[in-house]
């Protein structure tokens, strides 16, 4: 029986976002240029809504003997590990490489690809595959 593993979205990354939220709210508030004020209030906006998904999809992957559970804005969805094709994926833009997990699901005539990055993880993509490869039954 392995334990259940899990990955989220760095704590920091997430209070990061919530704080410049809050500053970015008050700056709104105080501004007393109309044009300053929707410019920084959009950035508010953006940085409420990042800090609120960071919240809101924690722990975004979940492993266990069972298989792996993705958490979506939309809510938790429960992927067999029979049912899941686990990839890394590549690429390479402006001379630097980044890695994202890819978990292509297909059950029937239902499929669906979670491409899960860096930030999703907060941790490396390669890491996180190599611990399913290891898990996988």
């Amino acid at each position: 029986m392995n334990p259940t593993r899990s990955w989220s979205p760095q704590p920091g990354m997430v209070g990061l976002a919530w704080g410049l939220a809050a500053v970015s709210l008050l700056v709104t508030i105080l501004s007393p240029d109309a044009t300053s004020r929707v410019f920084i209030g959009l950035a508010a906006l953006l940085l409420l809504a990042l800090g609120a998904y960071g919240t809101f999809v924690r722990p975004r992957l979940v492993v266990d003997d069972s298989g792996l559970t993705v958490r979506t804005l939309s809510g938790a969805r429960q992927l067999p590990w029979h049912e899941v094709k686990v990839r890394l994926a590549r690429t390479r833009r402006l001379g630097r490489e980044t890695a994202t997990l890819e978990l292509d699901w297909k059950h029937g005539e239902d499929e669906q690809l979670f491409v899960l990055t860096p930030i999703d993880l907060g941790t490396d993509p390669r890491d996180v595959a190599d611990v399913l490869h290891a898990l996988r039954p």
